[in-house]
């Protein structure tokens, strides 16, 4: 059926002025933007008026990857606007999987992602897995990250050492494999097992595969807090010696706003003498001054140095508690402390595994050891020990002032990061509302065209995603319909399981998922997903951002 949006402001995606006029939607694309009035012929018209009409919005950096599998409708995400997903970050995913690593990985993926047994995991590789995303169906549409460290558990299994010159060989092998499966960019998590291990050395060679390719290599980098110039300039020395494209996930400073502030204008000045070298940079960035990870975070780094198990062994140990109290309590620097960047009172339980522990879910710290009459630390260390280290935080690190300035910085767009389990960030469902309604109406931090570009023409960009990201006539008709004088994130630390106010209507591929009662009468939610699969089919040399030969 063709759809006819009738009366828009149409924010088209390029950062240009919003102009009114009509958008005619034709067999899952875009087949008419009209300015003049006209208005061709449609089996529905939906009239916008009040409305502004948008692309859909991509969200950079998501952890969809498992659930999707469960829930085809992911309406965290398409309730606030997000039509398509990079999937595969922080080097932690599920493909590639050999069949005699799935027990073990999935039990590392399981402290992010979760636990399912709706599939057998037997996909192997990307292409098996974003072939089963395709057969079950999905409503948003995806792409794929390879993931590092499941690169890295293919040829070194959870080896807790550097590699050797033979296995990163391999590993780029099996990079290019997956590339040539479908893949689009290479992640890596330098915070998490196994990708934890790997040296500049490793990194470098594997982002030569990924800039051959000309796709992108982001970075949850190896620190956010205390050594986050010398974790830049690692990611930099990386980029410099492969050619790649650097994307620096959910960029931020943790302890902006009490101890590392000194910090910040230096970050700045490191990625504009990378631009001015000649190295593409950006980052993706969600609109909160607090995070969420693992709560094993919380820990020192010498806890990781020989995997979960040891370090699980190692915190049943009195002796070894009591190094972990003393490097917590020693004056910061050297690592990323998380307690030191949020304090007891700023760091919350947003999920555990085992029904035993639910009462821990929304305290803090402070509050849980007062409710298990401990010290706040050794109770800490009971619960990850108890619940194996599935355990998930939200922390308070840093500064608003810092959130707007990376906000108008031109490497930026918009992300979620948003992990789904248990009482989530409420980043996971209201991310791209609070962008648009805190930021942009209420701080004015930058125009609302400019807004819709970081949120959809600027990681289509970055990703290299072919034909979406902006309202322009024969792109998929992936379309959000908003009101940006309601738009609003509604959800809340404590509730973040709320779908944002404002969003009225959000098509993928041309079939209507979402849509308020305001704008059609009734409110709709589709049963059927029309999402797809991107897959990495990008020319050579089509790529937008340089690379430089090495």
């Amino acid at each position: 059926m063709r759809i006819r949006f009738d009366n828009a402001q149409i924010y088209d995606g390029t950062g240009s002025a919003p102009f009114r006029g009509s958008v005619l939607v034709d067999s899952g694309r875009i087949a008419a933007i009209v300015r003049d009035g006209s208005k061709p012929e449609a089996g529905r018209v939906i009239d916008t008026e009040g409305l502004a009409l948008s692309p859909g919005f991509i969200d950079a950096h998501g952890h969809t990857d498992l659930l999707i599998l469960e829930e085809a409708m992911p309406w965290a995400k398409l309730r606030q606007g997000v039509t398509t997903e990079i999937f595969g970050q922080d080097g932690l995913s599920l493909a590639p999987l050999p069949f005699e690593h799935i027990g073990v990985w999935r039990d590392n993926l399981a402290q992010i992602e979760g636990r399912s047994e709706a599939m057998d995991w037997k996909f192997r590789d990307t292409a098996g897995y974003l072939d089963l995303l395709e057969k079950r169906g999905i409503g948003i549409n995806a792409a794929y990250l390879v993931p590092h460290g499941n690169l890295r558990l293919e040829v070194m299994g959870m080896a807790a050492r550097v590699a050797t010159d033979t296995e990163i060989a391999a590993m780029g092998d099996v990079l290019q494999r997956e590339l040539d499966g479908g893949g689009i960019g290479l992640s890596t998590g330098l915070l998490y097992l196994p990708s934890v291990h790997a040296d500049v050395r490793e990194m470098t060679e594997l982002c030569k595969v990924a800039a051959r390719n000309k796709v992108p290599f982001a970075i949850h980098q190896r620190s956010e807090g205390d050594g986050i110039l010398a974790s830049m300039e690692e990611a930099i020395a990386v980029a410099r010696g492969s050619g790649v494209h650097l994307h620096f996930s959910h960029f931020k400073l943790c302890g902006g706003g009490r101890y590392n502030e000194p910090l910040f204008p230096k970050m700045l000045r490191l990625i504009e003498e990378a631009e001015a070298e000649g190295i593409p940079v950006t980052f993706d960035q969600y609109p909160y001054a607090a995070g969420s990870t693992l709560f094993g975070s919380i820990l020192p780094p010498f806890t990781r140095e020989k995997g979960i198990k040891a370090m699980l062994e190692g915190l049943r140990d009195p002796a070894y508690r009591r190094r972990v109290i003393e490097e917590i309590n020693a004056p910061p620097g050297g690592w990323d402390n998380f307690v030191a960047f949020c304090g007891l009172d700023g760091i919350f339980i947003a999920n555990v595994r085992s029904a035993k522990n639910r009462d821990a879910v929304g305290k803090n710290m402070r509050e849980l050891g007062e409710m298990r009459g401990a010290c706040p630390l050794e109770a800490a260390m009971d619960l990850i020990v108890e619940e194996e280290n599935n355990v998930t935080m939200i922390d308070f690190y840093g500064k608003e002032e810092q959130v707007e300035e990376l906000m108008r910085r031109p490497e930026m767009c918009a992300a979620t990061d948003g992990l789904l389990l248990g009482t989530p960030h409420p980043r996971a469902y209201n991310a791209y509302a609070r962008f648009l309604g805190e930021y942009v109406r209420e701080r004015k931090v930058m125009p609302l065209e400019q807004a819709v570009r970081k949120m959809t023409a600027k990681p289509a960009e970055i990703f290299a995603i072919p034909e979406r990201g902006q309202l322009r006539e024969g792109y998929f008709a992936d379309i959000v319909a908003f009101d940006p004088a309601t738009v609003k994130d509604i959800g809340t630390f404590a509730d973040p399981r709320r779908h944002p106010q404002g969003i009225a209507l959000v098509m993928v591929n041309g079939a209507v998922a979402y849509g308020s009662a305001a704008l059609l009468g009734n409110e709709y939610t589709a049963a059927e997903p029309a999402g797809k699969i991107i897959r990495n089919m990008q020319p050579k040399g089509a790529y937008p951002y340089g690379f430089r030969k090495n």
